[in-house]
Order: structure tokens, then C-alpha cells, then sequence
């Protein structure tokens, strides 16, 4: 294995399966230690580690450019062989852009040659079978790489899905998720739990699907199909109960790359560009895990556009 990107990106049909069942051997090795390098796993929740850097990146959408771009500008792979920073992804790598192939081996390459400071958060567009996105681009790209065996790495790639972490905490900070949070929430069980207890409960659909809306006092239907609306009072109901300040998350195209909602509890990244979304901007974000106490302007000093 090397870090260079160039030759991590290559499609490749035999390394990019070499990087899935690695990674799914990392992934359940993990989970059954318990800890990764001072992250501590919870089934399906991750507790950071406070003395690192990190960098957030939300949803990515098979944009090769956007996530090239992130790793070159932050000197990625310098900073984790330096032990200084750990990378973060929110979900959704796939889907939307014509290199959710590419994306994949590259965010895979990264966690197989980085395991202890790499780290994937399952979006919708990995979602379980029974919570399938439309229009889901997946299974036409596996075509065109994989041909008659597209149908077998379909499979692979599920397994792979069904063992990303769903949620990441930054005790006293952060929760960072995909979409939301269980909105009946009363504990962190019900997020570490939220893949056992599907679907009997909406905690894995909530999420992986949920949104925050300024309108609402509680909770509504998602237009989306899936999940539901959350409004300001379950938010600071859910940050009291986790002993947190604000949810980072993806899931919802942001035209500048980045928005605050909800009086600052809410931060919403996304990280790609071009269509379907045409935003003018992208945007990840650059945190000091080590700085002693929360100061909500570090959230927006942290963000770099696009």
C-alpha cells in the first residue's frame, strides 16, 4: 500500500475489493476491542478522543474533485503520519456524482493505511435494504466496473454499510451524525443500539434521515419520505440529555457549504459540488479537539470553503 492519492483513486477491481474486506475485517476487529487508539466504540457510536485535530467532511456524492481537493489542502496524510490530526467522514460517499467508485476506494485506501485515525459515519445512500434512497446510482456504477460480478460487490459493499458507525461524540461538544438524532431520545443507548433495534424502532431510519427545521417546536413528517422534521426544543432536549452543544451534521445540500440553524445548535456541512445541487460553495470543517473548553465561534472559525 501507498498514500498517494493518485494511485489510491484508480479504478482498480481487485484493490477496490481488497479495501472493502479489508476494511470490514478493521471495522469488526474494532468493534470487538472496543477501542481504536484511544476512540472509544460503543456498537454503533464512537467517543473521540479530545487531544487531536480533527476534520469533518459531510456529504461527498462521488464528487472525486471535492474530496481530493480536502485531502491536498489539509496535508492529510502528512498530519496523520504526525499523529496530530484524525478524519472524519458524515456519510453519503456515494451516489449523485459519477465517481462514487473512486470515492469509495479513496475513503477505504485512507482507513486501511490510517485504521486509527480514519473514521466513516454511515449516510441515507448507505443505508440498511429496507431504507433505500431513489435515485440510488450504486448499483449502475458497480456495472460499469464489475460487469456479471457487480451483483456479488453489490452484497460486499452492503456488509461494508451495515458496519460504519452511525454517530461520534466529542464529550461536553459535539454529537456528529448524518442526519439527526433519535427525536424520542433518552439516552446515547439508543443511538450505540439504533442497528440492533431496527426496525422495531425509527432510531437508525431518524439518523440517518432526520432534519432540522426552524418552523416546527417538536417534530413533523419529513418531506423526505423517511425520518422526520425536528424542530428547536427536541434539539436542546436531545444536547441536554448527550451533555452536548451542538449536532454537526451532513444530509442536506447547503448552497455556501455551510449553515447554522437553530440558534446555533445545529451545524450542517456539505462537502461536494455540482450536480444535482449547484451550490456555489463546499465546505468541511477543521476542529481542535484539545481546546479545554466549547466556544460555539470555533464551529464557524473551523469551516473552510470552496
Amino acid at each position: 500500500m501507498t498514500d498517494n492519492l493518485t494511485e489510491v483513486q484508480t479504478p482498480n477491481p481487485r484493490r477496490f475489493l481488497d479495501h472493502v474486506e479489508i476494511v470490514n475485517t478493521l471495522l469488526h476487529e474494532e468493534r470487538r476491542r472496543g477501542k481504536c487508539a484511544g476512540v472509544v466504540i460503543d456498537q454503533e457510536l464512537i467517543y473521540l478522543n479530545p487531544a487531536r485535530k480533527l476534520i469533518v467532511i459531510g456529504d461527498i456524492h462521488g464528487d472525486l474533485e471535492s474530496l481530493l481537493h480536502i485531502l491536498t489542502e489539509t496535508q492529510l496524510t502528512d498530519r496523520i503520519r504526525a499523529e496530530e490530526t484524525k478524519i472524519l467522514f458524515l456519510g453519503d460517499l456515494i451516489d449523485r456524482g459519477e465517481k462514487s467508485i473512486e470515492v469509495i476506494q479513496v475513503v477505504l485506501g485512507l482507513k486501511r493505511l490510517y485504521p486509527s485515525s480514519v473514521f466513516i459515519l454511515r449516510g441515507n445512500h448507505e443505508g440498511p435494504g429496507d431504507l433505500r434512497v431513489s435515485p440510488h446510482d450504486l448499483p449502475r456504477d458497480l456495472r460499469r466496473y464489475f460487469g456479471a460480478h457487480a451483483q456479488s460487490v453489490c452484497q460486499k459493499l452492503q456488509e461494508l454499510f451495515d458496519n460504519l458507525y452511525l454517530a461520534a461524540i466529542l464529550e461536553g461538544k459535539y454529537l456528529f451524525v448524518h442526519g439527526g438524532f433519535p427525536s424520542t431520545i433518552t439516552s446515547s443507548e439508543d443511538i450505540a443500539k439504533a442497528k440492533l433495534n431496527h426496525p422495531e424502532k425509527p432510531h437508525l431510519e431518524e439518523i440517518l434521515w432526520n432534519d432540522p427545521d426552524e418552523t416546527i417546536k417538536h417534530t413533523a413528517p419529513s418531506p423526505r419520505g423517511a425520518g422526520r422534521l425536528f424542530g428547536k426544543n427536541v434539539t436542546h432536549r436531545a444536547l441536554r440529555i448527550l451533555g452536548l452543544k451542538t449536532i454537526v451534521r451532513g444530509h442536506t445540500p447547503v448552497e455556501n457549504g455551510v449553515a447554522e440553524s437553530q440558534n446555533g445548535m445545529i451545524l450542517t456541512l456539505f462537502s461536494r459540488k455540482g450536480a444535482p445541487y449547484f451550490n456555489s460553495k463546499a465546505a468541511y470543517l477543521e476542529l481542535d479537539c484539545g481546546a479545554c473548553a466549547y466556544d460555539s465561534s470555533r464551529l464557524i472559525d473551523g469551516v473552510h470553503k470552496f
